[in-house]
């Protein structure tokens, strides 16, 4: 008994001198930076382990010499040139920088005269100096002097804009997110050129320090909201944040969902188009993918070139959109249904083929509809994983040995191959990803209702997930409106989408003021005379 209180006493002495070391790390990073050149450099290569990608430049200055000067900076994460043009030479060349200096003065000299770039800060203790050293940015210490300049130099290889790679439009923009936030950020400024565009950045991420931007309509977007996304952003607590997947499932409303409840897309003018009718995006760097917030259902069903096109051909293609996730959500369902429950239902020729190819099988519906939809699942993930070069090519051939090899076998019917293969190509067909593979996953649940109680559970799953839909909110908004609740001035960017001229007014649950957002008598107006242009020109030819 008594080592057992001796090992205790010890775990606890262990934990409070982890713990004081710990406070003793931090009070140490939040220190103020040291007077002295030679103490402040030892610091730097003891925090960051003498890494060899720090680079360390002295520069003596002043009268023979006796001003230390030292250059610090990340190599990989700046530019370059800029350092070489626009910082050393410029030191070394500049005629202010000679005589008798002070460290004091020589720090006022270089941020007033001698650094020509932008971003010039002053550092007084080590957390500050550190967070930008890590974020690319060059430190210049000064011997004699408690605090450093630090200047902004972020460069580094990044990828260029290039084309959307998961939301693909015929007609549009080609211009897609990277992982710089400042790119993508320029990018929806290039659109939106006003200043009512506020953006606010912070950083969350203990480890990480990742940069987030949250960017709105000041004056269409709803304080409110745009308050809720910011406090709960504040609340995030993490060591690291390493793409924008991390921030969605940290501010959701409901995590007990498949379905997503923020919209995430590449696309500039996706961003754009929501930002104008109040909704907000949030940027985390090292991602392309931009979130929405507030998002609702019918959202993750539209496709930007839906607002480029007629609103007849808009309205047909959505619809169709719609219909095709209704398929690839019930279709395994609905066979296995029929062919278990309601054989009536099947005309009679058909039924008699069926019957034959059921023969040979060993399986009911419903275990054959979970080996094919499995097996697709693997093969889908197989595509994906593979490189680009072999990944479509096994993905195809694979479906069909499988699938012909399992009908030869005896394992499955020709019948439900056709059946999982049509409900894979229509989960391919949703524009939203996310969507997609919710869709995916309940289609599981439904396959079951129908093997349990045939179309009556399946009409009983469809209820359910309607009314989960309904409960569902993002960021307080309804996540079935304009639906449900129905919202008559809404209902034309729904299922349907009315022509741009009759779409005056904004989201109502979505922006708070500004509401409308175009003027009067925008249809399109015919000219009074209904004439043809060539008669016209024949009476002006007779006449001359």
């Amino acid at each position: 008994m008594s080592s057992f209180f001796k090992n205790k006493k010890r775990k606890q002495k262990r934990k409070n001198e982890s713990q004081a070391k710990s406070n003793n790390q931090s009070a140490e990073s939040s220190e103020l930076i040291d007077h002295s050149l030679l103490v402040n450099l030892d610091i730097i290569k003891k925090k960051t382990g003498n890494s060899s990608d720090i680079v360390i430049r002295h520069i003596s200055k002043g009268t023979d010499g006796k001003l230390q000067i030292a250059i610090v900076y990340l190599d990989g994460l700046v530019n370059n040139q800029s350092i070489d043009e626009f910082l050393i030479q410029s030191m070394m060349n500049n005629s202010s920088m000679q005589g008798e200096l002070t460290p004091k003065k020589a720090l006022d000299t270089m941020c007033d005269n001698v650094i020509a770039l932008g971003e010039v800060v002053i550092v007084h203790n080590w957390n500050e100096l550190f967070l930008m050293l890590m974020s690319g940015d060059t430190i210049i210490l000064i011997g004699g002097i408690s605090q450093a300049i630090s200047v902004g130099t972020k460069g580094g290889e990044r990828r260029s804009i290039g084309e959307p790679t998961t939301q693909m439009v015929v007609r549009g923009s080609r211009e897609g997110f990277t992982e710089s936030i400042a790119t993508n950020i320029s990018l929806v400024r290039r659109i939106i050129k006003s200043p009512e565009l506020w953006l606010e950045s912070m950083k969350i991420g203990q480890m990480t320090k990742t940069d987030v931007s949250i960017m709105y309509m000041k004056g269409i977007a709803n304080d409110k909201v745009v308050q809720e996304v910011r406090d709960r952003l504040e609340k995030i607590n993490l060591d690291g944040i390493l793409e924008s997947g991390y921030i969605e499932q940290l501010i959701e409303d409901q995590t007990m969902t498949t379905f997503p409840t923020v919209y995430h897309t590449e696309r500039p003018d996706v961003v754009a188009g929501n930002l104008l009718e109040g909704r907000i995006a949030i940027f985390v760097d090292g991602t392309p993918f931009v979130l929405i917030a507030p998002a609702v259902f019918i959202q993750f069903f539209q496709s930007a070139e839906d607002y480029y096109a007629r609103f007849d051909i808009a309205t047909s293609i959505r619809s169709l959109r719609i219909a095709i996730f209704f398929i690839s959500l019930v279709a395994p369902a609905a066979y296995i249904a029929i062919t278990t429950f309601h054989q009536e239902m099947i005309p009679t020729k058909l039924l008699i083929a069926i019957a034959a190819q059921l023969e040979v099988v060993p399986f009911p519906a419903f275990v054959e509809a979970l080996i094919m939809e499995v097996t697709f699942e693997i093969l889908r993930e197989a595509g994906i994983r593979l490189p680009k070069a072999i990944g479509s090519a096994v993905s195809i051939v694979g479906a069909l040995v499988i699938g012909q090899a399992a009908v030869q076998a005896g394992i499955v019917s020709p019948a439900m191959v056709i059946v999982v293969a049509m409900t894979a190509i229509a989960s391919f067909a949703t524009p939203s990803f996310s969507i997609a593979i919710s869709a995916r996953l309940v289609r599981f649940l439904f396959m079951i209702s129908a093997a349990t109680f045939g179309f009556f559970g399946i009409i009983l799953a469809l209820l359910v997930m309607t009314v989960h839909l309904c409960s569902l909110r993002s960021f307080g908004v309804p996540y079935m409106a304009p639906l449900a609740p129905f919202i008559p001035a809404d209902a034309g960017d729904t299922v349907i989408r009315l022509p741009w001229w009759s779409l005056r007014k904004r989201p109502r649950l979505i922006a708070e003021k500004n509401i409308l957002r175009e003027g009067n008598h925008q249809g399109p107006r015919a000219p009074k005379s209904r004439g043809m242009v060539n008669s016209e020109l024949e009476k002006s030819d007779k006449n001359e």
